[in-house]
């Protein structure tokens, strides 16, 4: 009799031990052999620092997994594989993700998918239905594991709560000093109580997740470097402009381009875009799953933006200086023009 393989995407959920278990007592019941592949997607090229700690954070999910697993299997004709799959490229949502899984599952002759309902890898909303879909697309039979989480009680304060409530204080109550007078004694005690106020309404709001005390203020140096390279490309877009402005023949060329970043979504993504609006020529349309729909309005704009120097300075600030290394949008195929005039 033929083995059945059957493919378990994992990542840290709430379900993920009750999947595992319910994938583990399947294989058990069934008749004859059946191999498991536990595979973990992950985001980021491992070339970058990020990715390489994604990488390992995946591994170290995949050896507790096969521990679950081992303990519920015990001796038995049930084979467990685990892998790590996306290292090689970046994942920028769920679609990404859905081909990189059916990938795996060609390669290695699965004969169905077995999905955590809670599975949601570097998305913020639930990606099951478009993962659905795109097996369906190729062929892939697919199950959803009836499993589902255990209650909880809500708590009043969660893991991280007090460094987001006092980074976020400490940002707020510093924006308030900078727009007024850090000596005057009344402006320090209503910018005491607005940042209190904006800690308290916005804690759980802002950050995906709580800032870490070892990367910020690294990354706050970084950035106090990459101002006045964020100030000189302004300087340098608005002359460009200009020129082609004050030319008689205004040969402006509008176009809509979209340039898949590599950041992860998030703090790095909006300080790209912010960053690529605030420089004259390119105004960022729209960002969405690392997706950036930009209009660009001359062509040296359009050049500059697909040569991602904006984009390898806001790797630096989040990442460090290996990740600024990384090839650029042009370079990676990650460029495209929608509509406009042709240069």
């Amino acid at each position: 009799m033929a083995t059945e393989r059957v493919l378990v995407p994992v990542e840290r959920s709430v379900t993920l031990r009750r999947t595992v278990g319910y994938a583990t007592e399947s294989a058990r019941a069934a008749e004859g052999s059946v191999e498991i592949h536990f595979v973990a997607a992950v985001t980021d090229d491992e070339r970058t620092p990020g990715g390489r700690e994604s990488v390992e954070a995946a591994q170290s999910l995949l050896d507790r997994v096969r521990a679950w697993a081992d303990e519920d299997l015990g001796e038995g004709s049930v084979t467990v594989e685990t892998a790590v799959v996306g290292a090689d490229r970046y994942l920028f949502g769920p679609r990404d993700y859905a081909d990189c899984l059916a990938e795996y599952a060609r390669e290695n002759d699965i004969d169905r998918v077995l999905i955590d309902p809670e599975y949601r890898p570097g998305a913020s909303a639930p990606m099951l239905r478009p993962i659905e879909h795109r097996l369906a697309e190729r062929g892939i039979e697919f199950k959803e594991a009836p499993v589902e989480p255990k209650t909880r009680r809500g708590r009043l304060v969660t893991a991280g709560g007090a460094s987001r409530f006092f980074t976020l204080f400490a940002v707020a109550f510093g924006f308030y000093l900078v727009l007024g007078d850090p000596t005057y004694w009344f402006d320090l005690a209503t910018g005491a109580v607005a940042g209190l106020i904006v800690a308290v309404t916005l804690d759980h709001v802002t950050f995906s997740s709580p800032p870490s005390i070892r990367r910020t203020p690294v990354r706050v140096a970084r950035f106090l470097v990459y101002v006045p390279y964020l100030l000189f490309e302004i300087v340098k877009a608005n002359v460009a402009v200009s020129l082609v402005i004050l030319r008689p023949s205004m040969p402006i060329q509008p176009q809509m381009t979209r340039v898949r970043s590599a950041v992860r979504d998030g703090l790095p993504l909006t300080t790209l875009a912010n960053s690529i609006t605030l420089t004259p020529g390119t105004l960022t349309v729209r960002a969405n799953d690392r997706n950036l729909l930009v209009h660009t309005l001359i062509t040296d704009a359009r050049e500059d933006l697909f040569d991602g120097g904006l984009e390898r300075a806001v790797r630096f600030v989040f990442y460090g200086r290996n990740a600024a290394g990384i090839a650029s949008p042009e370079e990676r195929g990650d460029t495209e023009i929608l509509g406009g005039e042709e240069s």
